[in-house]
């Protein structure tokens, strides 16, 4: 089956990234929500060494769209962006949520990486992802951080009081 065109959707594309606000991004995600995943980051981050960062994009460029620059390219320049890669274990996890282009990534560094599967990753997306289409952001970006501790925890478990907090646990909003 032969893909179609990056162009073939642009008129769309570009539409919802022209949409896509600020204000209708901090409407999906209030500081009620952002203070309850940053609480789900640091709760979770007590039973594993990896070290979470969740950022919220309303959309991008649309210069970015124009050039046909995926979801998965973006959560690769924040990764870098936010230096998740910059911790002592290689151990730093993007969760990234774009809204216009309705997708989650997950960008992990080469420490976790080479313990989870994509498929596991991509488990972790879809969680989040159907609570997003339910309109439930919330409770989908817990249930997805939930999925994603459990998968943490059995790959690089905490190991006592030394592993230190390398990044903040609050999400980004951009």
């Amino acid at each position: 089956m032969s893909k179609p065109s990056p162009q073939a959707s642009l008129p769309g594309r570009m539409l919802r990234h022209l949409a896509g606000t600020r204000s209708a991004a901090r409407k999906a995600f209030p500081s009620a929500t952002l203070k309850a995943i940053q609480a789900a980051i640091g709760a979770g981050e007590q039973r594993h060494r990896a070290q979470v960062k969740l950022i919220v994009e309303a959309a991008l460029s649309l210069g970015a769209v124009w050039r046909g620059e995926t979801s998965r390219q973006r959560a690769h320049e924040l990764f870098a962006r936010y230096r998740i890669w910059d911790t002592e274990e290689n151990c730093g996890v993007l969760v990234y949520v774009n809204l216009a282009d309705h997708k989650v990534e997950i960008v992990a560094d080469r420490g976790v990486n080479r313990a989870i599967t994509r498929a596991q990753w991509q488990d972790v997306c879809a969680v989040m992802a159907a609570g997003y289409a339910r309109g439930a952001y919330q409770e989908g970006s817990l249930q997805g951080l939930a999925r994603l501790d459990d998968l943490l925890s059995e790959t690089m478990p905490r190991r006592g009081s030394g592993d230190s907090n390398e990044l903040s646990d609050k999400p980004v909003m951009l």
